[in-house]
């Protein structure tokens, strides 16, 4: 079954220099995106990450400093995938927890004028956890009877996210509804206010931290009680999206 699309969707996925989403950096990043009249724009970028690529990291993705020395950095591009990805939905696997939220670092590093909030995000990951708790290479071969070859290489990995999101809608037709935005919600764990999901919405619809001492507890009324745990918070080793809704809570706030 082909996706009810409204408007176009990016299947993307990132290889990067670790798991970290404040420190760690894009080296590849590859996405297909889908138009709502069955087009397909595919593509696979790699960076220079300007950082040394650790092992470990090079065991996955299988890409060295070598390969990306004379790349450009994410910085030169970011502009251009910038108009690449705005006003389009996203789709992922494990998408949610951590390429979202490393794309977001990437681009307000860059200054990249795109708020990737504005967008849907599906996470393929999610709806296979709820319905068929499974790897993307079992999910593959559970939802569309293949075997993933080349597991971990970007251009692979969004090709098989994008056929099970399709195979998961023709398997589940009493569960899922075949539209972006019931995907999306479907697929989310929270109803999170930033990409790292430090801030969420409770019951009421209002921001509530997520973590720490004061979790639980609404976003404005810590500020009024405990100003001074904002600016720690703006000074620690937070993700920058992270600050930037807490800045635009407090600003709301006045």
């Amino acid at each position: 079954m082909d996706l009810n699309l409204k408007k176009p969707i990016i299947f993307f996925d990132l290889e990067t220099t670790g798991v970290d989403v404040v420190k760690d950096r894009i080296v590849e990043l590859g996405y297909i995106k889908v138009y709502p009249n069955g087009t397909e724009e595919a593509k696979t970028l790699r960076f220079n990450p300007e950082c040394h690529i650790p092992a470990e990291a090079t065991a996955v993705h299988h890409i060295t400093d070598e390969d990306v020395k004379d790349c450009p950095t994410f910085k030169e591009k970011a502009k251009e995938l910038a108009e690449v990805f705005k006003g389009a939905d996203y789709g992922g696997y494990n998408s949610l927890k951590f390429d979202l939220p490393l794309l977001a670092e990437e681009f307000l590093r860059a200054d990249a004028d795109i708020d990737l909030k504005k967008g849907k995000m599906i996470d393929v990951q999610n709806i296979f956890y709820k319905m068929e708790p499974r790897t993307l290479v079992a999910a593959y071969k559970f939802y569309c009877g293949k075997n993933l070859e080349d597991a971990h290489a970007a251009d692979a990995d969004i090709r098989a996210t994008y056929d099970v999101l399709k195979s998961q809608i023709d398997r589940y037709p009493d569960t899922l509804s075949n539209d972006v935005s019931f995907l999306s919600d479907f697929s989310a764990h929270s109803k999170a206010v930033d990409f790292a999901g430090q801030i969420v919405y409770n019951e009421k619809g209002e921001e509530v931290f997520n973590f720490g001492k004061y979790k639980g507890q609404k976003v404005v009324d810590v500020y009024k009680k405990d100003s001074g745990y904002f600016g720690w918070l703006l000074n620690a080793d937070f993700p920058l999206y992270t600050k930037k809704v807490l800045s635009e809570i407090k600003l709301k706030s006045f």
